[in-house]
């Protein structure tokens, strides 16, 4: 039977850039922006705040769009400072090359297995769904949710007893299955 588990955001990543003010190489997102209007042009912001200093930095999301080509419905969302739309943003590979920005997602995601039915298995096939694009160790992750030492989820994949399609040794971001025969 195919168990699936989900990966799930907690709440938004830390933002890793360097602050100017204080030198702090972390910001928190609070899920608030600034809309900015130019004649019949827009520019928005994701406002986030210092973890050292608490000073506020702008991560740029347009600059000098066309009011047209805003889709009412996000303006309406950042208007409203919705979280959702920030945890969307952040992940948007174009807002962080414009910004020179990463994310740190350490203590910011669960993992739902479902239960802990699938501890005394023989054969464990399992389907790993991001909700988010979170990267993580697929091997921290077995680890953590079997019950298992990751040296001991190592030995398991050098023996052949753990497999998987993609390769479990880096990070991955996209859905994956595994299995596990002990």
């Amino acid at each position: 039977m195919l168990n699936t588990w989900v990966v799930m955001p907690t709440c938004l990543p830390t933002v890793l850039r360097r602050c100017p003010a204080c030198a702090s190489p972390r910001f928190r997102a609070n899920g608030k922006f600034r809309v900015n209007a130019h004649h019949k042009r827009l520019d928005a912001w994701l406002l986030v705040l210092c973890a050292g200093c608490g000073d506020t930095a702008k991560l740029t999301v347009w600059e000098r769009m066309n009011v047209r080509s805003v889709r009412p419905d996000l303006l309406d969302r950042m208007h409203a400072n919705d979280p959702s739309l920030a945890a969307e943003l952040l992940q948007e590979p174009v807002v962080q090359r414009r910004n020179r920005i990463a994310l740190d997602w350490d203590g910011a995601w669960r993992l739902d297995t479902g239960g802990s039915d699938h501890l005394e298995c023989e054969v464990l096939d399992v389907s790993v769904r991001f909700a988010a694009r979170i990267p993580v160790r697929p091997v921290r992750l077995i680890a953590e949710a079997c019950g298992l030492s990751r040296a001991e989820a190592e030995r398991l994949i050098a023996d052949g007893k753990l497999v998987s399609a993609v390769r479990l040794a880096g990070k991955v971001s996209d859905d994956f299955t595994f299995t596990l025969k002990r």
